[in-house]
């Protein structure tokens, strides 16, 4: 992989990663009793699975360019745990805001990375597919705000 993209800019969209984990986790782990089985529940559980699977491709990517890792979600993730901290998740529309809003954040984040004319294609490539996963999530949680 060549070494042509800011390595800054992946830790980037990485700590959002990170962060989008730690909220789900948190949320997902203060309503697993009452909604576990709840089909609602187990698409925002994939919904973590995917951010873990991006967090990992990008850390990869980051130690294959020679980088170093973001070890922590930063900023942003100590807000979203304060949010979550007290939300319902499930017809909690406060809580499936902020959830949909960190991921139009990293969306924003993915695209200005995508914007480097230098970054290879394999780079864009795996970038634009955890860009389009979040997108998906937004659609996902806008259909879950509708009906909280």
């Amino acid at each position: 992989m060549e070494r042509n993209v800011d390595i800054d800019a992946l830790n980037k969209v990485l700590r959002d990663e990170l962060s989008a984990v730690e909220t789900y986790q948190q949320a997902l782990e203060k309503n697993r009793q009452e909604y576990g089985q709840d089909a609602r529940f187990m698409q925002l559980d994939q919904m973590c699975r995917d951010h873990e699977h991006a967090a990992q491709q990008l850390r990869s990517m980051i130690r294959d360019m020679g980088g170093t890792e973001a070890q922590g979600s930063g900023a942003w993730g100590t807000w979203s745990k304060t949010v979550m901290g007290t939300a319902k998740l499930l017809g909690d529309k406060a809580a499936l805001k902020a959830l949909k809003q960190g991921e139009e954040s990293g969306i924003k984040d993915y695209q200005d990375v995508l914007q480097n004319r230098t970054a290879p294609p394999d780079v864009k490539s795996a970038l634009s597919e955890m860009a389009s996963k979040s997108q998906e999530h937004v659609r996902a949680l806008d259909r879950l705000i509708a009906t909280a």
